[in-house]
């Protein structure tokens, strides 16, 4: 291609139930690798505050400014001990759960009449290259109904439009282990250091795959 790749990489801020968001220093790390086979990609980054209208607001500025070939969108889901790679959002809104301003849905879909949206048939290589790494990568068909099902459903809707980059993707991490705790059963057990190379993986894939696309 005859212009510099471009990736943005994305996470979230702290939301209740969660005063740490292990998504802050993957990206940060994600987003400082320094790899030959990076060296002609821009990549940047950003942490969404955890609110409806923040995503709203700040994803097509996001789009407009840097236009991103490809969106690489990381969330945490506190009850999952495995990397879920999500195949598609739903059309759907959780009206109990509040968001980080306490606003509260008061409609349980995104779009009225909708179908669920797939990010498309790349999650398969990015589940592919996560697992290679040795992480517990599983895939995904529910995102959930709170901010990461719907940052999934409005960056899906930006690679259907003009000006929209080619890819999408999200991912769902655990919790991470924190240091001197005792893990009750079913915890994860999944480190920050395995979820960069994950994350490095399946950036490097995700730029394998853009570029194909030019």
């Amino acid at each position: 291609m005859s212009e510099r790749l471009r990736v943005l990489i994305t996470g979230f801020g702290p939301f209740p139930g969660a005063p740490s968001n292990p998504t802050m220093p993957l990206v940060k790390r994600l987003t400082e690798l320094r790899r030959p086979a990076l060296d002609d990609v821009d990549i940047s980054s950003h942490i969404f505050h955890v609110t409806y209208s923040t995503v709203d607001r700040e994803l097509p500025q996001l789009v407009a400014e840097r236009r991103p070939h490809a969106l690489l969108m990381f969330g945490l889901a506190g009850r999952t001990p495995y990397l879920r790679i999500e195949t598609r959002a739903r059309n759907a809104v959780t009206t109990t759960f509040p968001d980080a301003d306490r606003h509260v849905a008061r409609k349980g879909v995104i779009v009225p009449g909708a179908h669920a949206m797939p990010f498309g048939p790349h999650m398969a290589r990015l589940l592919r290259a996560a697992r290679a790494t040795g992480i517990d990568a599983r895939p995904s068909r529910d995102a959930g109904s709170y901010l990461c099902n719907y940052l999934s459903w409005r960056a899906i809707e930006t690679t259907r439009g003009p000006g929209g980059p080619r890819l999408a993707a999200f991912i769902h991490i655990p919790p991470l282990p924190r240091a001197g705790t005792v893990l009750p059963r079913g915890s994860s057990r999944i480190t920050l250091e395995a979820l960069v190379d994950a994350g490095e993986a399946m950036l490097m894939e995700l730029v394998k795959l853009a570029r194909k696309q030019a």
